[in-house]
């Protein structure tokens, strides 16, 4: 009997949304020559900017957590959205230095809805042993995002301004609004949705499904009072400063170590994305092989984060053998970004493991303050690190220390993880 696919539209609509997401913060990265030449930025002063968005992206994520709890995932979704749009359109208004922290800070508080209210979504809609392929599918949108990005972004700052590139990327986001208002719904109330579907999706699941919202949601302070809750949430924080580095750092990298900038940045950038979007939906899918095989979900998942986290440490060599040829280097970021996609992909899907629906965007919000969190520190510290290692003409060596840390923080990370939630036992909230 067929089942229906409409989870699955579901699916295409939150891997737009973080498509948008991307797009829109990855814009500053690529305009930082120009950028900097305007108003005459430092390392450290970019450092500060992109510190601004991670902080103001760590506090909104505590916040956006519970308000996607509170509100429910279709107004919460589209409240985010919204107003990081509004967020990003107005960085073509700035005219200081100053003004950019504001605009940073703007954006980061608002984009933190996305990812709260995508989990919860494919929470919702997805069985477990379908969640962490649908999180790698729309999670492969961050790389989508950062691949339009270097192919769109330059050429429109060429030929209309750096202004224009902002206000031009941020508006896309509204378009979105209207297939989410007119697809979206829970599944419990959603018209379109059959009832083999409906039955099909809580097939594994030991929860009532949601028949309204908004539900009851926990407090943070219960919440952190959990292993799970500190599992994911140093998980977070370790491993995403790696990712932010990349993402806001790979073109200042390319300029440093190949003189690369503008629209020559374009086909590298562009594919180290697209390799690391394969890696998102095979990161998602290899655990659902392991499922489909007889592996029970902790067997499964904890096997797949190690391959994936083992797969970073090639990040040592990409500088040593970038030498040979620029495109080994690039292909090494890409391999690397795509561990980390199929690791956060997981990292993702085991709070909706071990976690009820109810709780599930919370504590993706805490989680998601702890990565801006860890984020800031390696933002911050590589600003300061290349400042002072430049004028010494010893800024690679900068980039190598940074790329120590970066490949070994995951295989450190699997080793909490493995011990604080051994059997990633599903806690049993009061």
């Amino acid at each position: 009997m067929a089942i229906g696919k409409y989870r699955w539209t579901i699916c295409a609509l939150v891997f737009f949304a973080t498509t948008i997401n991307y797009l829109d913060r990855q814009v500053i990265s690529l305009l930082k020559s120009v950028l900097d030449a305007e108003f005459q930025w430092t390392k450290t002063d970019y450092a500060n900017i992109t510190m601004c968005f991670q902080l103001a992206y760590a506090i909104g994520m505590l916040g956006a957590g519970r308000l996607v709890d509170k509100m429910g995932t279709k107004i919460g979704y589209a409240l985010s959205l919204v107003l990081w749009s509004i967020a990003a359109m107005g960085h073509g208004l700035i005219r200081t230095t100053s003004g950019f922290f504001v605009a940073r800070g703007a954006l980061g508080l608002t984009e933190a809805g996305n990812f709260p209210a995508a989990i919860k979504t494919i929470t919702e809609w997805f069985p477990k042993k379908e969640r962490s392929f649908a999180t790698g599918i729309f999670n492969a949108g961050t790389n989508i995002g950062a691949i339009v990005a270097p192919l769109t972004v330059p050429f429109i700052a060429e030929a209309y301004g750096w202004r224009a590139a902002f206000v031009i990327t941020g508006a896309i986001g509204l378009i979105w609004l209207i297939f989410w208002f007119l697809l979206y719904e829970v599944p419990a109330k959603h018209k379109k949705l059959s009832k083999e579907e409906f039955e099909y999706i809580h097939s594994d699941n030991d929860e009532t499904p949601v028949q309204a919202e908004p539900v009851k949601s926990y407090s943070w302070a219960m919440l952190f009072g959990y292993r799970q809750t500190w599992a994911f949430a140093l998980g977070k924080f370790f491993t995403d400063g790696p990712w932010w580095f990349y993402l806001f750092w790979l073109p200042d990298f390319l300029k440093e170590q190949y003189g690369l900038e503008g629209t020559t940045l374009a086909m590298p950038v562009a594919v180290v994305y697209t390799i690391a979007a394969f890696g998102s939906v095979f990161g998602g899918w290899l655990p659902l092989y392991f499922m489909r095989s007889g592996w029970p979900v902790a067997r499964a998942r904890k096997t797949a984060m190690f391959i994936y986290a083992a797969l970073c440490v090639p990040i040592l060599s990409a500088q040593t053998l970038g030498e040979f040829n620029m495109w080994y280097a690039i292909l090494i970021v890409g391999l690397v970004t795509a561990a980390h996609q199929a690791w956060s992909a997981n990292l993702y899907t085991i709070v909706s493991d071990m976690f009820p629906k109810k709780a599930v965007a919370s504590v993706i919000g805490i989680g998601g303050m702890a990565g801006a969190l860890g984020s800031i520190l390696v933002s911050k510290s590589a600003g300061y690190l290349f400042d002072y290692l430049k004028p010494l003409g010893k800024i690679q060596t900068g980039y190598f220390w940074v790329f120590i840390f970066c490949g070994f923080a995951y295989l450190a990370v699997w080793i909490i993880i493995h011990f604080l939630v051994p059997g990633m036992k599903k806690a049993e909230l009061k």
